[in-house]
């Protein structure tokens, strides 16, 4: 069976997280994080690359040790050196370094000093004032230590909706090798929530006793749970529940409309239904006994005077209205997207050259990117200086002469604590596009916060604000920010809302793109790439805007170029 990248990624992102803990050098550690993320952004498997002979040495980051490593893994489904490492330290040590403020220096000091293995042994120790007493340990780094674990738990054992995709591409491959009717994930996968609990999986078949003996001998399954004549509970080895439901087929728009959810908009229809003296259920729509419709989700729908509602638009916040009224949205897709307005090059901490950075954009089917690599003031990113911004611009100019895609110079500038831009002013009005973004002081006031983006947002250099909260999911809080003041400000001064396509930020949430596109706010959807297999990432942005009714007209990288040029260029 197939090993996917993100399996891959996920041994590599362990072994470098164990190496941290255990003091490795760390030049060694960033080499195995570097691999991960380059792992996790090719958007071809790489076992069918090993398979073709391909050279791996070739990806970003993947020197000859790694390479070899990782043809161990796809021809045995085992890497020894991670396995030798378990060995040494308890695998539970590496959730701790989602708390922020540990880092591993400071886990190994709380397993070595307290025996602290787990999330709840440092929660018990954190509250006992265990921890207070060790170095470096002070009474802040404690309330903050409570604190991450808190959003940990809030967050529970979820995946990143780009990370479930891998796995159900595999199993749903892995299912079809035997003859099925229909075959669909349902569930938050398919309303493409930012992160996936567990999935839920129906099917069709003439036979479903042979579905359900194939299903159960799927090789990454850790353990079966059910097995029963009409549903399957199986947990994979990641620890993802995946629940096979068998249906007939003049249920399956019935059913797949029921385990789609969510809860609370198949609750309003239910109440449509109920008036017209319907029952809507899994099994279909009734009159009495008699089922009316149920074979497609279109029949539910119209069934109850409905038309089909994307299942992006499932969460009663509006959708049923909007359908019956007749203006739901016509959702944006990424067939739309005409370029990239916020990718790093080699300049700062990108991964490709810029020339690299431009063809991959043309192979995607772009008309422009954006380069934005950072301003100075971020130093773990290398950050551009005025001298390092000019010869880059000088690059720009020169290979744009040999490439068939527009290449807009532009910069992501830090918004300082003060709300000025760390980039001189006269710099700036060179750029085709100024992004801006907080890198720092996230937890300032919510009022000094707000003020210190709105004084940016009215500098008249912005074109875009990016991951314009600061979250990271599961990982750090976003910043607390009077919302409704920012898109006001960045409405009236022209500057675009981004939704950063990055799986780990999903930057902004689809209740907040909803709201800026309601109040008139135009908004950018980037991948925030650093190297050229993610600026695929944009899928992922596209399910968040689709999430927040985006249409194509919201977004500003949907326009050609010249429409883009004048909407940046405007009063400025």
């Amino acid at each position: 069976m197939a090993i996917t990248n993100a399996e891959i990624a996920r041994m590599f992102r362990t072994y470098a997280d164990m190496l941290e803990i255990k003091g490795a050098n760390p030049f060694k550690v960033r080499a195995y994080r570097n691999a991960a993320r380059t792992i996790e952004n090719i958007a071809k498997p790489l076992e069918e690359l090993v398979k073709e002979g391909y050279d791996l040495t070739r990806l970003p980051g993947i020197g000859a040790d790694l390479s070899q490593y990782i043809k161990e893994i796809v021809t045995t489904g085992r890497f020894s050196k991670l396995e030798e490492i378990k060995e040494q330290i308890p695998p539970a040590l590496v959730e701790l370094l989602s708390i922020e403020g540990l880092g591993p220096k400071r886990i190994k000091i709380l397993y070595e000093e307290l025996g602290i293995e787990s999330m709840e042994d440092l929660r018990r120790a954190a509250q006992n004032g265990k921890i207070q007493g060790l170095p470096g340990f002070g009474p802040t780094l404690v309330q903050k230590i409570l604190k991450g674990i808190r959003l940990a738990k809030k967050a529970g054992h979820r995946f990143k909706w780009s990370e479930a995709k891998e796995y159900v591409e595999d199993l749903l491959a892995y299912m079809r090798q035997i003859p099925l009717t229909h075959l669909e994930v349902a569930g938050s996968f398919r309303r493409k929530k930012e992160t996936v609990g567990d999935l839920d999986i129906l099917a069709t078949a003439k036979d479903f006793s042979e579905v359900i003996r194939h299903f159960v001998k799927y090789p990454k399954i850790k353990e079966v749970v059910s097995a029963g004549s009409t549903r399957s509970t199986v947990i994979l080895n990641n620890d993802l529940q995946v629940d096979l439901r068998s249906v007939e087929d003049e249920s399956y728009g019935s059913a797949l409309h029921y385990f789609t959810g969510s809860k609370a908009h198949n609750i309003e229809v239910r109440k449509l239904a109920m008036e017209l003296g319907l029952k809507v259920n899994e099994y279909g729509v009734f009159r009495g006994e008699e089922r009316i419709a149920g074979r497609t989700e279109e029949e539910v729908y119209q069934a109850v005077g409905l038309c089909y509602i994307e299942p992006e638009l499932r969460e009663n916040r509006g959708e049923i209205e909007a359908c019956r009224e007749g203006r739901l949205p016509d959702l944006i897709t990424l067939a739309d997207m005409r370029g990239d307005l916020h990718t790093h090059s080699t300049f700062s901490d990108g991964k490709n050259s810029i020339e690299e950075m431009a063809r991959a954009a043309m192979e995607l089917g772009y008309s422009y990117i954006a380069i934005t690599d950072h301003s100075k003031r971020l130093s773990v990113a290398r950050g551009v200086d005025e001298k390092k911004i000019l010869q880059e611009l000088e690059q720009i100019d020169m290979i744009n002469e040999k490439v068939e895609i527009e290449i807009l110079k532009g910069i992501e500038v830090d918004i300082l604590e003060d709300g000025s831009l760390d980039m001189d002013e006269s710099l700036l009005r060179r750029l085709d596009l100024v992004v801006g973004a907080v890198h720092s002081k996230f937890n300032l006031p919510k009022k000094q916060q707000t003020d210190r983006i709105v004084k940016a947002l009215q500098s008249g250099y912005l074109h875009i604000l990016a991951h314009p909260t600061g979250r990271i999911i599961g990982q750090r809080e976003p910043m607390d920010l009077d919302m409704e003041r920012i898109l006001s400000q960045a409405r009236e001064h022209g500057v675009a809302m981004e939704v950063n396509a990055q799986p780990e930020r999903l930057d902004l949430d689809d209740v907040t793109i909803k709201l800026a596109k309601e109040m008139g706010v135009k908004m950018a959807i980037n991948s925030d790439a650093h190297n050229i297999f993610s600026l695929r990432y944009m899928e992922y942005g596209i399910n968040q805007a689709r999430r927040g009714w985006c249409e194509a007209k919201d977004v500003i990288n949907t326009l050609d170029l010249q429409d883009l040029l004048r909407f940046l260029r405007k009063d400025r």
